[in-house]
């Protein structure tokens, strides 16, 4: 079984890629099959932005189709930054930018008022037109400073309490294991092999 993956990232491809194929499913990006296209997120909620992206890809393709969006809410802005994540400190800005953008905004919050989740929503289109969808959520706090190299995004100011470490501190299997796209990858891993066969 193969699918398309609608994302050119290259961190959510190894985690993807390491979740499902000892399912025996393999992942392409969009761009090894060809795809290159930029796809605007245009929906306001996570689930919209990811059915968007899915059905682009599998309709351009005629495959099944891959594709999540995710990102991080934090209670004491709201929400935010919410589906706008990724362009949180404008376009093209790095992740050390957005992170410093968040932290500014947080100056003055007390850390039990500093709780987040990284939220994924991850779904699956088949060229018919139907659709597999998961979420997944991780609950933690935002740190004061970022802190570790591992993982990508906002994972070195997402502090877990209980484990004394930011998402950059802990190793990718640790990661893999707790994390937001871990969760709905796992919960959608679950369905895929009878959702791409029937």
């Amino acid at each position: 079984m193969q699918l398309v993956l609608a994302s050119s990232n290259q961190g959510k491809l190894r985690e993807i890629k390491a979740m499902l194929e000892p399912a025996g499913i393999k992942v392409k990006s969009a761009a090894e099959m060809g795809f290159t296209r930029e796809i605007p997120e245009t929906g306001d909620t996570f689930e919209a932005n990811a059915k968007l992206k899915a059905q682009t890809v599998c309709q351009a393709l005629g495959r099944p189709a891959l594709a999540d969006d995710s990102g991080l809410a934090v209670d004491a802005l709201g929400g935010r930054p919410g589906v706008f994540s990724a362009r949180y400190a404008g376009e093209g800005a790095s992740d050390a930018q957005r992170s410093a953008k968040l932290l500014g905004e947080l100056q003055g919050v007390a850390g039990p008022e500093r709780g987040a989740a990284f939220v994924c929503v991850m779904v699956c289109c088949r060229p018919d037109g139907r659709f597999l969808v998961s979420r997944g959520e991780l609950h933690g706090r935002i740190a004061d400073a970022p802190a570790g190299h591992n993982g990508f995004g906002y994972d070195p100011v997402f502090y877990l309490p209980e484990r004394g470490l930011t998402v950059a501190q802990i190793s990718a299997e640790e990661k893999n294991a707790i994390s937001h796209r871990g969760r709905a990858l796992r919960d959608i891993a679950a369905q895929l092999p009878d959702f791409l066969q029937d």
